[in-house]
C-alpha cells in the first residue's frame, strides 16, 4: 500500500521536474544558461549537447557567452544556435560566441505565456495520469484481496490529496513564470 503512494508521489515529482526543465528553456528578458540546454551541435558526425562542448556564462543580464573547449567547434556551435528556436543571432569573436538576447516584444511575451500555459496543462495531465494509474493499482489490490475496501477508500483519498498538492504546485510555478515573462 505504501509502495503505491511512494511511487505515485515520485512520479508526480518527476512531472513537476520536467515542467521546471521546460520552463527554464523558455526565454524571458534575462539571459540564462539553461536556454541552451536543448541545443544539439553536430560535432564530428554526431549530435552532442552544447553544454558538453562549451562553457556558458552570463557576463551581462541580456548576454550569454559561449566558450568552446575546442576552438575548431566554434562554427558548428554557431550553426546549431542559429538553427535552434531561440531567435538569437550569435557573434563569433576571438574564440568565443556572444549571444545578445533582444528584449521580447509584448506580442512575443503573450506567445510565451501561451507556451508555458500549454506546458503547465501537460504537466497536470501527467499528474492526473499518475493518479489514474495509482487508483487502478489500488483497485487491483482490492480485487486480489491484498487490501480492504476501507483501505482502498483511505488510499484513494491520499492519492487525491497528493494530486491536489502537486497541481497546486504546478499552478504556483505557472504564476511565477508568467510574472517573470511579462516583466518588462
Amino acid at each position: 500500500m505504501k509502495d503505491v503512494l511512494k511511487e505515485t508521489e515520485d512520479k508526480m515529482d518527476k512531472a513537476i521536474g520536467v515542467l521546471k526543465k521546460n520552463f527554464s528553456a523558455v526565454r524571458t528578458g534575462r539571459a540564462n544558461p539553461a536556454l541552451l540546454d536543448h541545443v544539439m551541435v553536430s560535432y564530428y558526425g554526431s549530435d552532442v549537447p552544447l553544454k558538453q562542448l562549451a562553457s556558458i556564462s552570463v557576463p551581462e543580464p541580456r548576454q550569454l557567452l559561449v566558450t568552446p573547449y575546442d576552438k575548431n567547434s566554434s562554427a558548428d556551435i554557431e550553426k546549431a544556435v542559429l538553427k535552434s528556436d531561440l531567435g538569437v543571432n550569435p557573434r563569433r569573436e576571438a574564440g568565443v560566441i556572444r549571444l545578445i538576447l533582444p528584449e521580447p516584444s509584448e506580442e512575443r511575451r503573450k506567445e510565451l505565456v501561451k507556451i508555458i500555459k500549454k506546458e503547465t496543462e501537460e504537466a497536470k495531465i501527467a499528474i492526473r495520469n499518475v493518479r489514474r494509474e495509482a487508483n487502478e493499482a489500488l483497485k487491483k489490490q482490492k480485487k486480489d484481496r491484498a487490501i480492504t475496501e476501507d483501505d482502498e477508500k483511505s488510499l484513494d483519498k491520499k492519492v487525491q490529496d497528493l494530486t491536489d498538492k502537486h497541481c497546486t504546485g504546478v499552478d504556483k510555478l505557472l504564476a511565477a513564470k508568467e510574472k517573470e515573462v511579462m516583466e518588462v
